[in-house]
């Protein structure tokens, strides 16, 4: 049976469980693609000599993401096979003779499931004929395909996934090794969860990259990846019943991943160009949970960006009365623009509180988004985005006083989204 490690997501939670116990497990499946089922201790098969300590100091965590967004949410629909192009990266683990664990997630809690835990691929060990070592290494690259071909076919634990969640977690469990530490992410990239939740992302400029580096940092939400080579590999790549990424977008996607590796300090990030196929038929699982859809940005968007004093007064999250006019006309847009979404963003300036910034950032844009509904706008989201990264380039910010640039910093954006 598989187990599910729960992590929480702030840094804290981090460092208490950074000496985490993560339970062996002996379910599987289809575990090895060339043996039987390994959740028998008992039985001997090509896969079992990997349950025994190794001579190498190397350690490997692979991680698959088995949201609906890679794998389908729909019936009938085909996600992606990882396993096509994994011998290119695992090369190196195999080479190093690594110690692998391979899991599962899913879940805005980053919900872990072990498929398998310290398996050894030292193909050397207790080994010395050179035909023997090859046909060992050969086992050891098949039965690292069984693992990820269990995990990709496991049912999501809960709906989304985190993924800068999932290499925190990656990462934790890296800790105590003696040697290399590496980290294969095998993921579409298409967070919907955390601080870089990309549901109303509009995949488009730089700038919202560093927007979105932003408000990770502030929540403490950046993994911690120092010494830690790390790879993320199958960016833009989702199930057939999912939207498709333009060249443009998946660009603008790996530089997003590229830069938030970095920030945690992971000099070695590698984001490798590999194309995966399809698979060969759905994943059949009883109870799929629905998954939010990633659009890519897609369809003409209006954008308004209101400032904090048209808003609110200093400190308040009450629209005032004064503001009706304005968020009256947005309204009518909004209604008028065939099958539109309305995407609310709140910020606040830096004279409040550090730790109040992300409250009343959501309170402020619940608020506008309060109203809209009530001027019978039907589809409207509101986020909060905590301290302002500067006000948007259209506002003409290079021209304001000192109190304008506040007033900008703490204002509320809405985009009206139409297909």
């Amino acid at each position: 049976m598989s187990s599910v490690l729960p992590v929480r997501r702030s840094r804290r939670a981090a460092r208490a469980t950074a000496a985490l116990a993560l339970a062996l497990v002996c379910g599987f499946t289809t575990a090895c693609t060339t043996g039987p089922d390994l959740s028998d201790d008992s039985t001997t098969d090509s896969c079992s000599w990997m349950a025994q300590p190794g001579d190498g100091d190397g350690r490997s965590v692979i991680l698959v993401d088995d949201s609906a967004s890679a794998f389908g949410a729909s019936t009938g629909a085909r996600g992606l096979d990882y396993t096509s192009m994994l011998a290119s990266l695992v090369a190196d683990m195999l080479e190093r003779m690594d110690t692998v664990s391979i899991g599962a997630f899913s879940g805005d809690s980053t919900q872990i499931t072990w498929i398998a835990k310290d398996r050894s691929t030292d193909w050397k060990k207790d080994n010395a004929d050179s035909g023997n070592r090859d046909e060992r290494k050969r086992e050891a690259a098949d039965c690292l395909t069984g693992y990820v071909s269990t995990a990709q076919k496991s049912a999501p634990i809960s709906s989304g996934s985190n993924i800068l969640g999932a290499l925190e977690s990656g990462a934790e469990a890296l800790n105590g090794a003696k040697g290399s530490r590496n980290l294969l992410v095998l993921t579409d990239g298409l967070s919907t969860t955390g601080c870089a939740d990309l549901r109303t992302a509009a995949f488009r400029t730089p700038e919202e990259i560093g927007a979105i580096s932003k408000v990770c940092t502030t929540r403490d939400e950046i993994p911690v990846l120092t010494g830690v080579h790390t790879t993320i590999a199958g960016l833009a790549q989702s199930a057939t019943d999912q939207p498709t990424a333009t060249p443009l977008q998946r660009g603008w996607l790996t530089d997003l991943w590229k830069g938030l590796c970095q920030n945690g300090g992971g000099g070695a990030c590698s984001l490798p160009s590999v194309t995966f196929a399809k698979a060969a038929s759905p994943r059949t699982a009883s109870k799929t949970p629905s998954d939010p859809t990633v659009r890519y940005g897609d369809g003409k968007v209006q954008a308004y960006s209101l400032p904090g004093a048209a808003l609110f007064d200093s400190g308040s999250s009450k629209v005032r009365s004064q503001a009706m006019p304005l968020l009256t006309d947005i309204a009518v847009s909004a209604r008028t623009t065939t099958g539109s979404r309305v995407v609310v963003y709140g910020y606040v300036d830096p004279r409040g509180r550090p730790d109040n910034d992300h409250r009343l950032s959501q309170d402020r844009a619940n608020a506008v988004r309060s109203v809209l509904f009530d001027l019978g706008v039907a589809e409207v989201s509101a986020y909060g985005r905590g301290l302002a990264v500067g006000c948007p380039k259209a506002s003409g910010a290079a021209g304001m006083t000192e109190e304008q640039l506040l007033q900008c910093d703490r204002r509320v954006d809405i985009d009206i989204i139409g297909k």
